[in-house]
């Protein structure tokens, strides 16, 4: 109970699950929607849908700021890898936000004279790259895991143990290519606030890929994808020790 309080405390935790709502109600949408008996249930998800996206965007309207102050903070980090990334993500994710804000602007009357479909396309654009930044960011984490596992005696010796102990594998399969397989899934089975971090960011990047015609899907995969996305942002909110660092 004291974690669902402390969710519901904080802007982030609200969003997050007016976000899952949202991406429920779509996915829910599309699952239901031959069927003809339910089509009453189909338009107050719609409605509950359209709510939830009008209420994040409400809820955003300062995160511009947190954004850049999130940017001047990466940086300054001494890896230059992680501080291209992060702070061109920020960045991104700072230019998102602005056109989030001019889209809720024009949906509630304040702004008249914009094309809400294209503010909504650069949206879109800056979601994607700042998506591609995180996920660069994800695999160099993961690179580094692997070659410290790699150096590791004791983990050599399990994973020549694994090798040698699943010979038929080995017939189908490169060994060298199984032992890369092995030493990837050991790496994110010990670092799972890192595994979190990639399955969260891939599970995202789908939302900007339909919208911007890369990789179109449908409602269904949107809806399961953000999803999933936006349970994982709830847990790393709970589980503080989840969430990737920096």
């Amino acid at each position: 109970m004291d974690a669902i309080v402390k969710l519901t405390n904080q802007s982030q935790g609200r969003d997050r699950i007016f976000r899952a709502t949202q991406y429920a109600c779509l996915l829910s949408t599309y699952l239901l929607r031959k069927n003809s008996e339910r089509n009453e249930l189909v338009s107050k998800l719609k409605s509950l849908e359209a709510t939830m996206s009008s209420g994040r965007k409400l809820l955003r309207l300062g995160n511009t700021i947190n954004s850049i102050e999130a940017a001047k903070r990466t940086v300054q980090l001494p890896d230059r890898v992680l501080c291209l990334c992060l702070t061109v993500a920020n960045i991104n994710r700072a230019l998102y936000f602005v056109c989030d804000n001019i889209i809720w602007a024009r949906s509630v009357g304040l702004i008249r004279d914009i094309d809400k479909e294209h503010w909504s396309l650069n949206a879109s654009r800056c979601y994607f790259l700042s998506l591609v930044m995180n996920l660069t960011r994800d695999v160099y984490a993961v690179l580094q895991l692997m070659v410290q596992r790699a150096r590791d005696s004791r983990f050599r010796q399990k994973m020549d143990q694994h090798l040698h102990g699943n010979p038929e594998v080995a017939d189908v399969v490169l060994p060298q290519l199984d032992a890369l397989l092995f030493l990837l899934l050991e790496s994110l089975r010990s670092h799972p606030d890192v595994a979190l971090d990639v399955l969260k960011n891939t599970c995202d990047l789908f939302i900007p890929l339909d919208k911007l015609g890369i990789y179109k899907t449908h409602a269904g995969v949107v809806g399961f994808c953000g999803l999933i996305s936006s349970l994982i942002g709830i847990v790393t909110l709970v589980q503080p020790k989840l969430k990737i660092k920096p």
